[in-house]
């Protein structure tokens, strides 16, 4: 189970005619990878009880100076760690450091499991990954939620994929 993910980048330029890419799970679906200083972009998403409010315009804004920079986004990857009922870090994956951005960095073993349906299953799929993490004799320190597509790219895939990604080390 100690597959290494490979970093593979998106450009944004390469597929105009949609918003989000097609995920595929397979890569991400029970694995233990690590990251060593892992490049990511982080900033703040406002919530109502765990609901983020400004979701659509953080990624925006994030995608702004990424491509600004010339750079690009790893797997169309963005981690949301939901700090309180009013907060959310948003943290997303990039090919080097973006100027005018919090950048930050990710190191350690990490495992993922990729979970299909609608973002209220959001808790019985918190408890599955802690079980199957429990299962393999893992101990997990730190989850990051990342959902794939947006509400209207997962309509038109007919798929709503969300991976859940624990630090575990």
């Amino acid at each position: 189970m100690n597959n290494q993910i490979k970093n593979q980048s998106f450009d944004m330029a390469q597929d105009k005619m949609e918003c989000c890419p097609k995920f595929d799970p397979a890569p991400w679906s029970g694995k233990i990878f690590e990251w060593d200083n892992k490049k990511f972009i982080k900033d703040k998403v406002f919530t109502l009880f765990y609901m983020p409010l400004n979701f659509g315009s953080v990624v925006k804004r994030m995608m702004a100076k990424i491509e600004k920079a010339g750079a690009k986004a790893q797997y169309w990857m963005g981690l949301s760690d939901h700090t309180s009922k009013w907060n959310m870090d948003l943290y997303v994956a990039v090919d080097k450091e973006i100027p005018g951005a919090e950048n930050v960095t990710l190191s350690g073993k990490f495992l993922s499991k990729v979970y299909e349906g609608n973002f209220k299953d959001t808790g019985i799929w918190m408890k599955d990954f802690e079980n199957y993490a429990k299962g393999e004799g893992i101990s997990v320190k730190k989850t990051y939620m990342w959902y794939t597509t947006c509400p209207k790219c997962a309509k038109k895939y007919g798929k709503n994929y969300v991976v859940i990604i624990g630090q575990i080390n």
